[in-house]
């Protein structure tokens, strides 16, 4: 090793026993230092790159940590047996990359999870972030209250009740980073010796949390008016996870009559509740928007879950759910034990937001956005309605196009990523056997982070291609 001139680079930033541990690691990946071979003393190797003594064994005893070298009491330093050295990336060769596999590239992606992020209120956040921050208060800083910071529950309160009928006080709300923390916490709340129902298509993001609680899942068919409750009251299930709103992925909206019928099955047994995942109430386009289930329940039966993610940015990670009443007891017995895991700051920034009506002119704004998104996407579709039926298109960001023309889901796909054009397929939205059992091609059109010029080029090539 010696005999080896190590380029040291006295004006670089990184340290001379870096560059030393560096060359040497890399040696020994690249198998040009083999195992067993015996290394120069520290003190050779300091004589021979003109360096002291103590950048070598610095460079040593780091190669030593990691495991490359080996220390042997009167012999010195030797290469360490490392079995499977191809395995590292980091010894390609000088000015390379590493080979990543290639993805198919799209120009445009019409996914029904998209949110228009430039719409962000940038100027209006930032201002208030400073606001907050100028005050220099030590307790921002301080562990806060584990239902999440009183201010902005009560932003959030008065703001459901105005805008989705639901009733609640703060004391029942808990803040939470995202709809996964929120399952979490019910898990902790609940437990999992509960037979819990779905709706089916569904989310499948949160029927596969569930599913990874090991709580025991089934799964319940929807109509036109949402979730079947004759085969709910059949499945003897103690939770059922519904979208009335806005069903997730259909658009479909539950009707007072079939909400009051899922409110008298939850009634009838004692630990028995509705999960309400209110996920993109805000954007209608058709009539006014559709109260919440929660505003229906004398019972004390429903759990509701909101999120910030789609009317603001999923970035912002602030989540909300309200407990009914008899779950509050549990909540100060088993929740406490997680602490909030949305910041103070983030919290207080949004509870102004709220409350100082930002939030209201924000959605206001993003609301006209996607029903010109929405217009544009219906008028270019048009032409394709000999072929399918459109529908979930009053509400949401995405709509669906059912096709009666013999084409399958996967040719639909397939077709559309030949033109670089990303669409997705209902199927993915089944679980279990219900995806054997889908017969017309159902493709899902998100259209918030599309606009309109390129919905209308997009909208173009997937005519051409599926009339």
């Amino acid at each position: 090793m010696s005999d080896i001139t190590i380029g040291l680079d006295d004006k670089s930033k990184m340290p001379l026993y870096e560059q030393i541990y560096t060359y040497i690691k890399n040696e020994i990946q690249l198998e040009h230092l083999r195992c067993a071979e015996k290394l120069p003393s520290t003190r050779a190797l300091a004589l021979h790159l003109e360096v002291s003594r103590s950048t070598v064994d610095l460079a040593y005893e780091q190669l030593r940590l990691e495991g490359y070298i080996e220390a042997i009491p009167c012999k010195g330093f030797f290469v360490a047996e490392i079995r499977d050295l191809h395995i590292f990336d980091s010894v390609q060769e000088k000015g390379t990359k590493p080979k990543t596999k290639k993805e198919k590239s799209y120009l445009y992606d019409f996914t029904p999870y998209g949110v228009d992020l430039k719409s962000f209120p940038h100027n209006t956040w930032r201002k208030l972030a400073k606001e907050i921050l100028i005050d220099d208060r030590a307790e921002l800083f301080r562990l806060g209250d584990s239902k999440g910071e009183y201010e902005l529950r009560e932003a959030i309160a008065n703001y459901l009740y105005q805008s989705r009928g639901a009733t609640c006080r703060p004391e029942q709300i808990v803040i939470g980073a995202g709809s996964d923390y929120m399952i979490l916490l019910l898990h902790i709340l609940l437990g999992n010796k509960m037979r819990v129902a779905f709706e089916n298509p569904t989310y499948t993001k949160a029927y596969n949390i569930f599913k990874q609680l090991n709580y025991e899942m089934c799964t319940v068919p929807t109509n036109v008016d949402g979730i079947d409750i004759a085969s709910l009251y059949k499945i003897n299930a103690d939770l059922a996870y519904v979208m009335p709103s806005h069903q997730y992925p259909l658009g479909t909206i539950m009707p007072l009559k079939r909400r009051l019928a899922l409110l008298d099955w939850a009634k009838e047994r004692e630990g028995r509740y509705i999960v309400e995942d209110d996920y993109d109430s805000e954007f209608r386009y058709k009539g006014k928007p559709i109260p919440a289930l929660q505003g229906y329940d004398k019972y004390e039966k429903v759990i509701y879950l909101g999120t910030f993610s789609k009317a603001i940015a999923p970035a912002i990670r602030i989540s909300y759910m309200v407990l009914p009443e008899p779950l509050l007891k549990a909540f100060e017995t088993r929740g406490k034990i997680l602490s909030s895991s949305v910041s103070k700051v983030d919290q207080m920034i949004l509870s102004r937001f709220i409350s100082n009506r930002h939030f209201e002119r924000h959605l206001n704004k993003t609301r006209a956005l996607y029903k010109s998104r929405h217009d544009m996407l219906m008028q270019c579709l048009k032409p394709l309605l000999s072929v399918c039926e459109i529908s979930g298109e009053h509400g949401g960001v995405h709509l669906l196009l059912t096709f009666h023309n013999g084409k399958t889901e996967k040719e639909l796909i397939a077709t559309a990523k030949e033109v670089q054009i990303r669409v997705y397929g209902l199927s993915e939205y089944y679980v279990n056997e219900m995806k054997m059992t889908q017969k017309k091609a159902t493709i899902l059109l998100g259209y918030a982070n599309m606009n309109e010029e390129d919905i209308k080029i997009a909208c173009n090539h997937l005519i051409s291609i599926w009339k």
